[in-house]
């Protein structure tokens, strides 16, 4: 198994960006950029349908953009096996699950270098079916009181493996679900920036199922 890099990486990273729908996340990554915010590369984009929105805005930032669809791939192994095989043609540093609900199998040489973002604290409404407005209706029935959102590394099973930063967000009294889905993606546009800053500059290690994040 692979680990994050321990030492910085002497260039920006190449990010393979998978999604599955509108592509927000990824059109952050595209705006950062841009800004000088993100010193990154955007290597590939990999769509599992062919009908998601972020295929248009990927090819409107210039990013070379591959659909491998989950529904014409006989297994999760197989649909696996074609997503990293572009990455690997991508040379691709860091895969980034970007709005991508889609189950993959990660395979040795991307241990550690597979990130997902959850829009809760996880361990809390995350696995499988919690995803999008569902995560944020599920949090409002409850009740609670504060949300957020989660960078971790994936892992094979949803909304798992080790947590690198989360980010509080308070719920009002007020809410509705897209009030706060809303101001929960506030929050990760600039958590998941923060993460690839962080992989990128060798400062995440990994103690057993912890990560650290230490100064370089």
């Amino acid at each position: 198994m692979t680990a994050p890099p321990d030492m910085p990486l002497d260039r920006p990273p190449r990010l393979g960006v998978l999604i599955s729908g509108g592509g927000t996340t990824m059109d952050n990554f595209v705006k950062k950029i841009a800004s000088g915010e993100l010193n990154a590369e955007m290597a590939v984009v990999i769509a599992s349908r062919p009908d998601c929105e972020g295929i248009s805005k990927a090819e409107a930032a210039g990013v070379p953009c591959q659909i491998v669809s989950r529904g014409a791939s006989a297994d999760v192994g197989s649909f696996s096996r074609a997503i990293f095989e572009i990455c690997r043609e991508a040379k691709v540093d860091l895969v980034t699950l970007a709005g991508f609900l889609a189950m993959i199998q990660i395979p040795d040489d991307f241990q550690h270098r597979v990130m997902n973002i959850h829009p809760a604290l996880i361990p809390a409404f995350c696995g499988k079916g919690m995803y999008g407005h569902h995560v944020h209706e599920a949090v409002l029935a409850r009740g609670c009181k504060v949300s957020g959102c989660t960078v971790h590394f994936a892992d094979n099973e949803y909304d798992h493996g080790p947590i690198i930063l989360q980010r509080c967000v308070h719920v009002e009294p007020s809410d509705t679900p897209d009030r706060l889905a809303s101001r929960v993606f506030e929050a990760e546009c600039e958590a998941y920036p923060e993460a690839i800053r962080l992989f990128a500059d060798g400062c995440l290690t990994l103690e057993g199922s912890n990560v650290r994040v230490v100064d370089r």
